[in-house]
């Protein structure tokens, strides 16, 4: 389960929408609770470093940008819980290539953007074995 407030979606889906017709992504921090529960505190926007060629269907996050967001979440007493990404004109579920790149116990929040428009936003874990994704419940709220 992952917490966001509404006003964190909308900065997601803002995002997402500015960024279309490319994929868009972003550094979710907080606190990890009991049984991997999440509550964001905090997000930030990324560049996508990807050449824009391949920015229309593909997302990648800096190590520098990592680095610097590890730096940060240390300093305020904050974990990395997650990232979020968009899927420009697909639906937000993971794809293969966000299966072969995702991480044990982050949150993987995915929202789809269709002609410019946010839609469903949808959160993912990645299975222990790393072989699949399973769904995250959302709650929203304070």
């Amino acid at each position: 389960m992952i917490r966001l407030t509404d006003e964190q979606i909308q900065e997601i889906n803002k995002h997402a929408e500015e960024d279309y017709p490319y994929e868009c992504c972003g550094i979710l921090f907080g606190q990890f609770g009991a049984d991997n529960n999440k509550t964001v505190t905090q997000l930030r926007r990324s560049s996508n470093a990807r050449q824009d060629e391949a920015k229309h269907n593909r997302f990648l996050i800096s190590a520098e940008e990592l680095m610097r967001s590890e730096l940060y979440a240390r300093k305020h007493g904050l974990d990395i819980v997650g990232f979020y990404h968009s899927h420009p004109d697909h639906p937000a579920i993971p794809s293969a290539f966000d299966l072969e790149h995702a991480w044990p116990l982050y949150s993987y929040i995915i929202v789809s953007v269709r002609a410019g428009e946010a839609g469903d936003l949808t959160s993912w874990e990645l299975k222990h074995d790393r072989s699949a994704f399973n769904a995250e419940t959302i709650i929203r709220g304070e």
